[in-house]
């Protein structure tokens, strides 16, 4: 269950942050479902992605089926060595400072256009080193907005991320975090609280992590004080 709209991003971004591709050459290819058996709608509501033979897709032996939804909890990778075991690395340190996060999601705000017209989404925003925004993802489910961030990263060749910074207007699971570590992000701004798994998480990698952001001011979780 996703909300239509950057769905070829939310594709690739799943990919990603999943650890089914190694890098952007792994992707051939990425496009809705062309069959002409099914409904025009029923095609826009698949992705067909192509990979090279030897991607992590293909050659990863999974233990459980993926499903993208917009549901809470921990319903990707399931603990923090599989981010290791995948070549993640620690992040780099942002480029705006503590208060300049804080403000993140204001200046995400004004974006978020169908929040406005139904007060029932997500929202993700990536920010540059510098604070300017790059791009506002929105989707009922807060994993499906950051994977289409992601996947709008990935097809920009702008991967990995160093430096940049995530907003998201709901909570800081781990899930969002360890999305946020496979593609190289510096720091993750969450409006509501983060789990305790999550601030372990980022603690270990060295992601910088605000939570209760309101007003310009917050609670800083990781690094660890």
């Amino acid at each position: 269950m996703r909300t239509p709209g950057a769905d070829i991003e939310l594709g690739a971004g799943f990919l990603w942050s999943e650890g089914l591709l190694r890098n952007r050459e792994d992707l051939i290819g990425i496009t809705t479902c062309k069959d002409k058996e099914l409904s025009p709608r029923e095609q826009e509501n698949v992705i067909v992605a192509q990979v090279v033979p030897d991607a992590p897709a293909v050659t990863r032996i999974m233990e459980r089926r993926f499903t993208i939804s917009s549901a809470c909890g921990v319903c990707g990778s399931t603990h923090i060595g599989d981010l290791r075991e995948r070549g993640c690395e620690n992040v780099s340190a942002p480029g705006l400072s503590d208060n300049d996060l804080a403000n993140l999601p204001d200046l995400m705000r004004p974006k978020q256009k169908i929040f406005d017209k139904t007060g029932g989404l997500h929202a993700a925003g990536l920010f540059d080193p510098t604070g300017k925004l790059v791009v506002v993802r929105e989707d009922v489910g807060r994993h499906n907005a950051v994977d289409k961030v992601v996947g709008y990263a990935l097809m920009h060749d702008l991967l990995p991320l160093a430096g940049y910074s995530l907003a998201i207007s709901g909570r800081g699971g781990f899930e969002i975090i360890q999305k946020a570590i496979s593609a190289g992000i510096s720091a993750v701004v969450a409006v509501s609280a983060p789990t305790s798994l999550a601030v372990e998480t980022a603690r270990e990698f060295g992601l910088t992590l605000l939570g209760f952001t309101r007003n310009g001011t917050a609670t800083k979780y990781s690094p660890a004080p």
